[in-house]
C-alpha cells in the first residue's frame, strides 16, 4: 500500500492516520510543531511548510499528498506537485484560501452568497459600507479561520475601529467585506469526490459556534428533503468545477428557507466528526479511499449524532463514556485557552435518546449551555414527527 504525505499534523492528520491503519497505507506528516499531535500515530518531518529542504524530504517519503491544514502556502502545493500527485489539487486550495476568489466561484456557480465588497484601503471601508449596508463584518481575504481575522460592524460609525483591528492585513492578506446575515440555523454539508468524479455526501449537519468555533454538530439536520438536496446540489457543483479529488465541507447559512454559501473547506471538517460512529464509511477513510484511487464507501446514517467539541482543557471522560451511545476522543494536545483538545460523540437509534444522553452528559460534565441548543432542536424534532404521525 502506498505512503499518504499529509501537510499539516494536527488532529485531522492523526484521525486519518487512525482511519488509513486498516486500510495498510503508511503515513508521513509535515509540520513546523515539535510535538504536533500526529506524530503520536505516524512518523513526522518536522519544517515549515515553505521550508525547501523540509518539503524535499516529505516528498521523497510519499507516494501522494494531501492537507489537513487549509493555509498550507499554495506554492509549497504547486512545488509538490513536481514530484507526488496531490489531492485535492493545488487550485482547490487557492480557492479557498482567498475569500474573494470562493465567493466569486459560489456566483459563477449560481450559489447565493451575502452580498461583499472589496476593501484595499480606509477609502474603500466606506465606500463598501455604503454598498453592502449593516451590520456587516470585515474579513481577512486569507488567513483567517475559527473567527479569526474578522470585526463586526453594527454601523458606519465602528468603521474607524475595524479599519484599526484590521486595516494594517490590507496590504499583506488583503480585506473583504461582507454583509451580516441574520441566519435561523448554520448548516454544513461534507462530501467527497473520487478521481473518477464520484460524489457523494453526508446527511446535511446543524452546527453551533461560539465565538466562531465549532461548539455542537448535529445529524441529521432536521430539514426539508427539498433543502438538503439543495445543499448537495451546490456542494456537486463546487466539486466538480474544482476538479475535486477528496472530502471537503461546504458552509452554510439558512435564512428564510434559503441557503446561503458562507465558505468551504478543502478538507475533512470538524463538522464531520460524528461520521466516524455515525456513518456506514467516516469522512476520514473516505477521504482516504479518494486520495489512493480505492471505491468510496457508503456514507449511510447510522441513526442520529452529535458531537460536542471540547475547547481549552479535556473534561473528565466518565460522563459520555458511561452511556452506551457515547465515544471519546482525545487528541494527545497539551492544554491551551481556545485549542481544540478533544471531542465527543453521542450516536442513538432516536431522537429522544440523544436529547436525553446529551442532558445527562451536560448536567454531569456542567456543560448545559453547551448541549441546551442541540436538546432543544431534539425536543421540536420529536414533537414535530408525533404532530405528523398523530
Amino acid at each position: 500500500m502506498k505512503t499518504v504525505g499529509i501537510l499539516g499534523g494536527g488532529q485531522l492528520a492523526r484521525m486519518m492516520v487512525l482511519a488509513g491503519t486498516p486500510l495498510g497505507a503508511r503515513f508521513v506528516v509535515l509540520d513546523p510543531a515539535a510535538d504536533a499531535c500526529a506524530s503520536h500515530v505516524a512518523p513526522m518531518v518536522n519544517g515549515g511548510f515553505d521550508d525547501a529542504p523540509a518539503l524535499e524530504e516529505f516528498a521523497s517519503r510519499a507516494d501522494v499528498a494531501t492537507f489537513d491544514f487549509e493555509n498550507v502556502p499554495a506554492a509549497s502545493a504547486d512545488s509538490l506537485l513536481q514530484r507526488v500527485p496531490v489531492y485535492p489539487n493545488p487550485r482547490a486550495l487557492g480557492v479557498a484560501q482567498d475569500r474573494l476568489a470562493e465567493k466569486t466561484l459560489f456566483g459563477e456557480l449560481d450559489i447565493p452568497v451575502a452580498p461583499f465588497a472589496v476593501v484595499d484601503n480606509r477609502t474603500q471601508l466606506d465606500e463598501a459600507i455604503a454598498r453592502v449596508g449593516t451590520p456587516c463584518i470585515l474579513k481577512t481575504r486569507r488567513l483567517g479561520y475559527d473567527g479569526k481575522g474578522q470585526f463586526r460592524l453594527r454601523s458606519a460609525g465602528d468603521a474607524d475601529a475595524a479599519w484599526d483591528a484590521l486595516g494594517a492585513q490590507a496590504s499583506r492578506v488583503g480585506l473583504i467585506l461582507e454583509g451580516f446575515v441574520d441566519f435561523e440555523r448554520e448548516l454544513s454539508v461534507v462530501a467527497v469526490r473520487d478521481r473518477h468524479g464520484g460524489f457523494r455526501s453526508w446527511p446535511l449537519t446543524e452546527n453551533w459556534h461560539v465565538d466562531g468555533v465549532l461548539s455542537a454538530s448535529l445529524a441529521p439536520a432536521n430539514v426539508t428533503d427539498a433543502l438538503a438536496e439543495q445543499a448537495t446540489s451546490h456542494a456537486r457543483k463546487v466539486a466538480d468545477a474544482l476538479d475535486y479529488i477528496g472530502v471537503f465541507a461546504l458552509e452554510l447559512f439558512c435564512r428564510d428557507g434559503e441557503l446561503l454559501a458562507n465558505e468551504m473547506a478543502p478538507r475533512v471538517h470538524n463538522s464531520g466528526h460524528w461520521t466516524i460512529e455515525g456513518a456506514e464509511t467516516s469522512q476520514f477513510h473516505n477521504h482516504l479511499r479518494a486520495v489512493l484511487g480505492l471505491p468510496l464507501g457508503s456514507t449511510r446514517m447510522l441513526g442520529h449524532a452529535c458531537m460536542l467539541n471540547w475547547l481549552g482543557s479535556m473534561p473528565s471522560p466518565e460522563a459520555v463514556l458511561a452511556e452506551p451511545s457515547g465515544h471519546w476522543h482525545d487528541y494527545g494536545k497539551a492544554a491551551r485557552e481556545g485549542r481544540k483538545v478533544g471531542h465527543a460523540t453521542l450516536r442513538t437509534d432516536s431522537v429522544d435518546e440523544l436529547a436525553c444522553a446529551l442532558e445527562r452528559v451536560g448536567e454531569a460534565l456542567g456543560r448545559q449551555e453547551q448541549v441546551a441548543p442541540v436538546v432543544a432542536r431534539l425536543r421540536e424534532t420529536d414533537a414535530a414527527s408525533e404532530a405528523t404521525n398523530g
